[in-house]
């Protein structure tokens, strides 16, 4: 605006080489800005993105030759099959400057959930050459973010970036995964949790189907879950009697922290007495027709789970 009122060049750019001298005696690195980045998916790769792109190049030798750090921002909007490009021609016209993106969004219909539409095309962005992500928050393009939201960018973009570590093949970026998943395998389930991004978030989630410890979720039950299930036909296959059965698991587990009572009690689904119960169960009760000796009592334990899921089961019979 204060170019066409005046009908000059933008002062900054004007001046830029004296800014780098000031910005060379105090140690100060540049992050050069891109006032023209597409703000939806209509503008991305336009003309206009593409001009200030080499001209933020231009600057980044200019300060370069002053000594002076630079790192460069990207665009905002741009759909999923133009990242690469972007990608590449950043590193071009930039001259391999550190390049850092706000996503991009690749989409612009889900306002409320643009920390996940901007962290799929951040893994993009990563995995083609960005140096840094900036998050985005739930409410992008609605207001300010509050705690939440910020917690829920800042979670959304670690995934992003993780994803895209992993995808390049960085040494020791998967270590963790695959302990994650050896845990799963042995149906570790406190391994599992500690093993978590979000250790207090795993545990209120598995919980909140099962009031007793198990060596398994609630997804598919005892009688369906296929780790259990493939570790019978392991030991099947290794030589056992086929008429053994599989030994019973017995664990002990902490109840909910504080931190998972907060969980679960904003999800609402449980009653405050249920969650206190979670929060303060001590021993491991009958909890699958493993741990059941009675042949009717274990019926009655599945049949129970059937009917904390909603299907509809007598007593007679499963």
């Amino acid at each position: 605006k204060w170019m066409l009122v005046h009908n000059k060049e933008n002062p900054m750019y004007e001046i830029f080489d004296e800014i780098c001298d000031i910005m060379r005696e105090y140690d100060v690195s540049f992050s050069l800005g891109d006032g023209l980045r597409p703000g939806g998916l209509a503008d991305a790769t336009d003309e206009a993105q593409l001009r200030e792109l080499a001209t933020l190049g231009e600057l980044t030798e200019r300060a370069w030759a002053k000594g002076c750090q630079v790192m460069v921002e990207g665009p905002g909007h741009v759909p999923f099959d133009q990242i690469e490009y972007n990608m590449k021609l950043q590193r071009k016209l930039c001259h391999g400057a550190p390049f850092y993106v706000l996503g991009p969004l690749v989409t612009d219909i889900f306002p409320g959930y643009d920390h996940i539409t901007s962290c799929i095309g951040a893994t993009a962005a990563a995995y083609h050459g960005a140096s840094m992500l900036c998050y985005v928050t739930p409410k992008e393009h609605l207001g300010l973010p509050k705690k939440d939201d910020v917690k829920q960018g800042c979670v959304a973009y670690k995934i992003a970036a993780h994803a895209a570590d992993v995808a390049l093949g960085i040494p020791g970026s998967r270590d963790r995964d695959d302990e994650l998943t050896k845990a799963r395998a042995a149906l570790n389930w406190q391994k599992h949790f500690d093993l978590s991004f979000d250790p207090d978030l795993a545990r209120a989630y598995h919980d909140e189907d099962l009031e007793v410890d198990t060596d398994f979720c609630a997804m598919c039950g005892h009688d369906w879950c296929s780790v259990r299930i493939s570790k019978e036909i392991t030991d099947f296959y290794s030589g056992k009697d086929e008429s053994s059965q599989p030994e019973k698991v017995a664990m002990k587990s902490p109840g909910l922290n504080d931190a998972g009572v907060e969980v679960l009690q904003k999800r609402a689904v449980l009653s405050q007495e249920e969650i206190h119960k979670l929060a303060h169960k001590g021993k491991k009760a009958d909890c699958h027709s493993d741990n059941v000796q009675d042949p009717n009592a274990a019926q009655l334990v599945q049949i129970n789970t059937l009917r904390a899921h909603g299907v509809a089961v007598n007593e007679s019979g499963l």
